[in-house]
């Protein structure tokens, strides 16, 4: 008799199998252009680059599986990591809306939730990304009015900030100390503000779980 598969098996087979075939399809492109253009890379330099960033990406790799299962589920964790963006879009969508169905990310609601969350959102993005590039050329002087461009640039911690509200005002003994290590961190460091500011997203978060076990040892959480 055929086992019948439950939700969070297929959850998991699914998961697997678009992962692996993302991971096809991300060596198949520069293997099609190396074989199109008869052109091979050099190994010596190749391997050069990847001894130099591979630690730092393995590293984050890790870090964002124990990172980002407990707030976006199994589900959400598989659909993130196939189609990205995690902490600039997926993330806060799955965070927004396992807040207004006020269920918990643990529970078997908030893995539902949090999975149609990033499906929704995976959706919305590729349908704006096509009407974008449908209507670059038409709104490209609006959109590089001088005007305009620094509002622009205030979109994503407009974002952000609208969303830390409203988890800063549920226990601001918590938020206290990440914010302190995170303004610190970007104002005295500028390498942080060039593009490597996903890195410390897991370093915050992991930041964040030890200093709230050593206040809940304490008894003040």
């Amino acid at each position: 008799m055929k086992k019948t598969m439950t939700f969070m098996d297929s959850v998991h087979h699914y998961g697997r199998l678009w992962g692996w075939l993302l991971l096809v399809l991300i060596v198949a492109v520069p293997t099609v252009t190396c074989v199109v253009f008869q052109a091979v890379p050099q190994w010596e330099a190749l391997g050069k680059g990847l001894v130099a960033v591979l630690p730092m990406y393995w590293a984050v790799g890790i870090v964002e599986i124990f990172t980002y299962v407990p707030m976006l589920g199994a589900g959400g964790t598989y659909l993130s990591f196939v189609t990205g963006n995690i902490s600039n879009l997926k993330l806060p969508c799955a965070l927004d809306a396992l807040e207004r169905a006020n269920v918990k990310p643990s529970s078997e609601e908030g893995e539902i939730v949090s999975t149609i969350a990033i499906a929704v959102s995976s959706i919305v993005t590729t349908l704006i990304i096509i009407i974008g590039v449908i209507l670059i050329v038409p709104l490209q002087p609006l959109l590089e009015n001088p005007v305009l461009t620094a509002a622009f640039d205030q979109m994503l911690p407009a974002l952000f900030g609208g969303l830390g509200v409203v988890f800063v005002s549920k226990n601001p003994k918590l938020a206290i100390a990440p914010i302190i290590l995170m303004l610190t961190l970007f104002i005295g460091v500028d390498a942080l503000n060039q593009g490597n500011v996903g890195i410390m997203v897991p370093v915050g978060v992991l930041f964040t779980i030890a200093v709230a076990r050593i206040l809940y040892k304490k008894g003040k959480l």
